[in-house]
């Protein structure tokens, strides 16, 4: 295959397209280089059919190499890339949410997309150039794609300047961190984190971003009209159960046509998914011998359809929703602290029956997490990690650890309260919350928002602000160009709704954002409504949040740990480490606690109790301190010499009592006097300009 090739400039950058070198025998790749990051993006496609699902089997799956960043890793026994990291699962989310609303959802071909980083220039994220590469490879695919195509760019606001695809340097002091996805007219995916940024702000820097996904788009038409006649392997492409005849749909029709209503719009979710499960149920046994078994599941198809359509109707036509809901009403919510009694902060949120326990746990600087990452290094102090128990939902599954769904979730929980800590140097605790879902009616995300706000109140935590969730839907009619814009959605109106927008932040903005459609995408007409919406139903949540606890309690639970700190001579680190970790150990081994020190000089020491943190940093002080003069000590005499005495005033400081110091009357020899071993009282009278300490014992006499 003859390579082809496409070089342009966007943004300032170098941005390469080229296909035709690299992994020729996928159904489509694309060797993307911006900048100096580069990644290679295949797309496979199975020539059977998935049987026994009910969805579009899209694998989306994000490769960190090491060697991209010219990293080995820091394991002492395992060198080679091992499971993928939270950041790579977390960007394989991202290219899936742009993605998946692209492709055909009837289609049951196994289709899987794998983006590569392959360099790394530390300036362009990679997470940008793979959703530039997927855009590029799906244009020269032969995908049947039920959209227009869509690309990405990053956006930042700095001094309330808009920059599109900063880099790495310019987003860590950006007040907003977005990547947004769409066309030129409409937007499909957005992720974002913010350092409470207004709404409005967020508007401008999507209308922004717009102007140059149309310049980007321009490039990818071009790159795909170059490669027009490059040859792909047919596919065959195998779709779900076709659809039924029309006399079969109609005897449906008119079987539920008085049932619909009535198994359909029913406030608890329970009770509601039993009523419509009893539906399909005697539509079926109505039925009888007159379809076969294929036949059934296309009836199950077609049953879920009307229920879609009613739903649907209800919200345009009639203002009402599955459960009685009005488009902007927040079900019932409810909060409580200290529902655990031995942990350090526990809260349970409710928002009708979505229900989240978040639990705080406060550990010792030392705790940190270490990323050992292509993208990243150093460590990581506070943590939230969600959980999706099978029970939650009422169904049966083996529990297999975190799937990708817990990991997304967790993080933005995790990005909606990371901006509202307060800093290392004022609260120097490792922070974990687990946020673990008890029942689920969507919105559990954004539940775990308002969870781990109360229960890091109720811990003690002094974060900046409450921070609260909320997810917004959306019901439309394109053809008629109506649409409804849905507070507070819940599992229905997530699965058949055309958007889930998360947004979660403060009174004063934003903190973090999620969004994905269903359709072709929104407008930001519709996204600037949605967020004004969001910002009324946050306020309402944090009203309720507030009258459970208004501030972070000002002690922290009696079985948290308690951190001291102290700052020393960063000169004096070292004899506090000592020669191979030999004084710390002895501390740490002498008082039960645990000791950490920053280069800066800040030393950090936790314990269960006070009486052994009280111990730990006196002698910490002792070694560190230094003698001035005019003070006044209590020392053992190490050593005898001819022309006086040394005497330890503090841990390995030593100070020097002349023989003409040591007593008021003239002393012959030193040894009349003191003997190693002897503690005498001295005070420093000199600090000589090489540092070192002149006592007298004669002044002590007087």
């Amino acid at each position: 295959m003859k390579p082809i090739k496409i070089e342009k400039d966007f943004l300032g950058r170098q941005l390469i397209l080229e296909t035709g070198r690299l992994a020729n025998l996928a159904h489509s790749s694309v060797f993307c280089t911006y900048g100096g990051t580069q990644v290679l993006c295949t797309i496979s496609v199975s020539d059977q059919k998935r049987e026994g699902v009910d969805y579009l089997p899209l694998m989306v799956d994000y490769e960190e190499k090491l060697f991209a960043a010219g990293k080995i890793k820091g394991s002492r026994f395992i060198k080679r890339e091992g499971r993928p990291t939270d950041e790579a699962v977390l960007t394989g989310r991202l290219v899936d949410r742009m993605v998946r609303p692209l492709i055909d959802s009837k289609i049951r071909n196994d289709i899987q997309i794998i983006l590569s980083v392959l360099s790394w220039d530390r300036e362009n994220d990679p997470d940008i150039v793979s959703l530039m590469a997927v855009s590029s490879a799906l244009s020269i695919s032969n995908l049947p794609l039920v959209s227009p195509l869509t690309t990405a760019v990053r956006v930042g606001i700095i001094e309330d300047k808009i920059l599109v695809n900063p880099i790495e340097e310019e987003t860590a002091k950006s007040i907003l961190d977005l990547i947004i996805s769409g066309t030129d007219k409409n937007i499909n995916m957005l992720e974002a984190q913010a350092k409470e940024a207004e709404e409005e702000k967020i508007v401008s820097a999507a209308g922004k971003a717009q102007k140059e996904i149309k310049n980007l788009l321009f490039i990818i038409q071009e790159f795909q009209d170059k490669c027009k006649d490059l040859y792909h392997e047919k596919i065959e492409w195998l779709y779900a159960e076709s659809e039924l005849d029309s006399a079969l749909q109609k005897k449906i029709d008119a079987f539920v046509k008085e049932k619909l209503d009535k198994a359909l719009f029913v406030e608890d979710k329970k009770e509601r998914r039993s009523s419509l499960k009893e539906l399909g149920k005697n539509l079926l046994n109505f039925l009888g011998e007159e379809i076969g078994d294929q036949e059934k599941g296309a009836c199950k198809i077609y049953l879920d359809q009307l229920i879609k359509q009613r739903a649907r109707k209800s919200v345009l036509a009639e203002n009402k929703r599955v459960d009685g809901r009005k488009g902007d009403e927040l079900r019932p919510i409810s909060c409580d602290i200290g529902v655990l009694v031995r942990t350090h902060g526990s809260a349970l949120f409710n928002r009708g029956t979505t229900q989240a326990l978040s639990v705080v746990t406060l550990g010792a600087p030392g705790l940190e997490q270490t990323l050992d990452e292509m993208h990243y290094d150093g460590k990581k102090r506070y943590f939230h990690h969600y959980n999706f128990p099978p029970y939650s939902v009422g169904e049966v599954q083996p529990l297999r650890g975190p799937g990708r769904r817990d990991i997304g979730h967790g993080d933005l929980a995790e990005r909606a309260i990371l901006p509202l800590l307060p800093a290392k140097e004022d609260f120097p605790y490792t922070i974990r919350v687990v946020s673990e879902i008890l029942s689920s009616n969507g919105s559990s995300s954004m539940a775990s928002v308002c969870g781990s706000c109360l229960s890091l109140m109720d811990a003690g935590v002094p974060i900046k602000k409450a921070c609260a969730g909320i997810a917004m839907g959306l019901i439309s009619d394109q053809a008629k160009n109506e649409y409804m814009i849905l507070t507070d959605i819940q599992g229905v109106e997530d699965s058949d709704g055309d958007m889930d927008l998360k947004a979660a932040g403060t009174r004063e903005g934003i903190t973090a954002m999620q969004m994905d459609v269903k359709i072709e995408g929104i407008s930001l007409e519709i996204l600037e409504k949605a967020l004004k919406q969001a910002r009324k139903a946050r306020f309402e949540i944090l009203n309720k949040m507030e009258q459970t606890i208004a501030a972070p309690r000002s002690d922290l639970s009696p079985f948290a740990p308690r951190i001291v700190t102290i700052k020393i001579n960063p000169e004096k680190i070292g004899e506090v480490i000592g020669p191979g970790g030999k004084m710390i150990n002895k501390i740490i081994d002498s008082t039960g606690v645990e000791i950490d020190i920053e280069d800066s000089g800040l030393v950090m020491i936790t314990s269960v109790d006070k009486e052994s943190a009280d111990k730990a940093i006196e002698w910490v002080k002792n070694i560190t301190r230094e003698v001035k003069v005019g003070e006044v000590f209590e020392g053992r005499v190490t050593r005898i010499m001819e022309f006086g005495a040394f005497v330890e005033v503090l841990p390995k400081q030593e100070g020097l009592i002349h023989i003409s110091q040591l007593a008021e009357q003239r002393v012959e020899r030193v040894g009349d006097v003191v003997k190693v071993g002897d503690i005498v009282k001295v005070k420093v009278i000199e600090i000589d300009e090489q540092g070192r300490i002149n006592l007298s014992r004669k002044a002590m006499l007087k």
